[in-house]
C-alpha cells in the first residue's frame, strides 16, 4: 500500500485474505521466519484450509494463527474485517461509533463495540517519558447536558448545578508535542499535583489557570493566567489544552453520544493517540497501532464484567 492510501484503498486491499496474511506476517515476523508464539520454534507447517500453522514441538497448543497472542485472539471475526476496522478508528478524526462500524462491516453492534474497545487498547500510549519545555495543564468536565436527558435520567444524575454529576478529566500538554490525559476523582491539590509531577519534568515551564489546586508546584516555572481577566497574556495561556478538549468533546458528543463513565478513559486515550500522532499519514498511524497488537488481550468479561448488555459508543 502507498503512503497516500485512503480508507477505500484499505478496504479493497484487505478484502483479500492473502494481503491480510502477508501484512500480518511482515508485522509479526520481520525476518520472514514464522515462529511459534508459544515456544519460538521455527519448525512449523502452514495448513492453508484452516489458516493456521502447526508447531512440531511437544506442547499443549501446537497450532496457532495470525491472531494468536494479539488483540484479535479468539475472535471469530476475519482479518478482512479487523484490519479495515482498525484503519477507521485510528484515522477518523472524530472516531467511529459501534453503530457505524456495525453497518459498514455487517457485524452486530455489540460485536462492533467490542472490536473498537480492543483496538483502543492497542492504541494506548505505553511511553513514560516526561513532558518538558513549555507545558500546559488544564482540566474539564465531561457529561451529558441536562437538556438532552430524559426527565427521569436528569433527576437521577443532576442533583445540583454546574459540574455535579460530570466526570473530571485533567490533561498536561507539551506545546508542539504530546498530550497526556486521565480521568480524576477530584480537582483537589493532591490528585492534580500528583498527575502533573508524574508526567512533567521538573524545571519545565508550566502554564495553568488560576485554580488554587495548582499552587505550590515550585519545581516548575509556573505561569498563571486568570481566565476571569484574560485568556492569553503573552506566552501564558492554556489554549492548546482547550483545543484538545474541543476535539475530545466533539467526538464524545457527536460520534459516541452515550459513553459509560467506567469506559471514559478508553475514549480519552483514543483521542490522545490521534492528537499525539497528528503529523503521521493514515498508513503510518495504522501501522503504528498494528505494531502494538501483540501481547495485549481484552476479553468481553474483562471489559464489562457481565454478559448480554447492549453497549453504546
Amino acid at each position: 500500500m502507498s503512503d497516500h492510501a485512503t480508507l477505500r484503498d484499505a478496504i479493497l486491499y484487505f478484502s483479500d485474505f492473502d494481503n491480510c496474511k502477508q501484512f500480518m506476517m511482515d508485522l509479526r515476523w520481520f525476518d520472514g521466519k514464522v515462529k511459534c508464539p508459544t515456544c519460538g520454534a521455527e519448525k512449523v507447517t502452514y495448513l492453508a484450509k484452516r489458516r493456521v500453522w502447526k508447531c512440531y514441538a511437544n506442547h499443549v497448543s501446537p497450532t496457532f494463527s495470525l491472531k494468536t497472542g494479539t488483540i484479535f485472539e479468539d475472535s471469530p471475526i476475519a482479518l478482512e474485517k479487523w484490519l479495515p476496522a482498525t484503519w477507521m478508528l485510528v484515522n477518523c478524526k472524530n472516531g467511529i461509533s459501534s453503530w457505524e462500524l456495525h453497518r459498514a462491516l455487517g457485524v452486530t453492534q455489540k460485536t462492533a463495540w467490542f472490536m473498537l474497545q480492543r483496538i483502543r487498547l492497542a492504541s494506548q500510549d505505553q511511553t513514560h517519558n516526561k513532558l518538558a519545555g513549555e507545558v500546559e495543564v488544564d482540566e474539564t468536565f465531561i457529561g451529558g447536558k441536562a437538556r438532552n436527558m430524559h426527565a427521569s435520567e436528569r433527576a437521577e444524575k443532576i442533583t445540583g448545578r454546574g459540574p455535579d454529576g460530570k466526570a473530571i478529566v485533567a490533561a498536561v500538554l507539551e506545546r508542539g508535542g504530546t498530550v497526556r490525559a486521565q480521568v480524576c476523582t477530584t480537582r483537589r491539590k493532591p490528585e492534580l499535583q500528583a498527575f502533573v509531577r508524574e508526567n512533567v519534568e521538573a524545571g519545565a515551564t508550566l502554564n495553568s489557570d488560576a485554580l488554587k489546586s495548582y499552587e505550590g508546584l515550585d519545581e516548575f516555572t509556573h505561569q498563571v493566567i486568570d481566565h476571569a481577566v484574560a485568556y492569553v497574556d503573552g506566552n501564558t495561556h492554556t489554549n492548546n489544552c482547550e483545543n484538545f478538549w474541543s476535539l475530545l468533546k466533539r467526538s464524545l458528543k457527536g460520534t459516541y453520544v452515550a459513553v459509560e463513565p467506567f469506559h471514559l478513559f478508553r475514549y480519552i486515550d483514543e483521542q490522545a493517540f490521534r492528537y499525539n500522532n497528528r503529523n503521521m499519514s493514515d498508513i503510518e498511524r495504522f501501522v503504528y497501532v498494528m505494531r502494538h497488537i501483540v501481547g495485549r488481550r481484552l476479553t468481553y468479561k474483562q471489559l464489562t464484567g457481565k454478559e448480554g448488555a447492549e453497549q453504546h459508543g
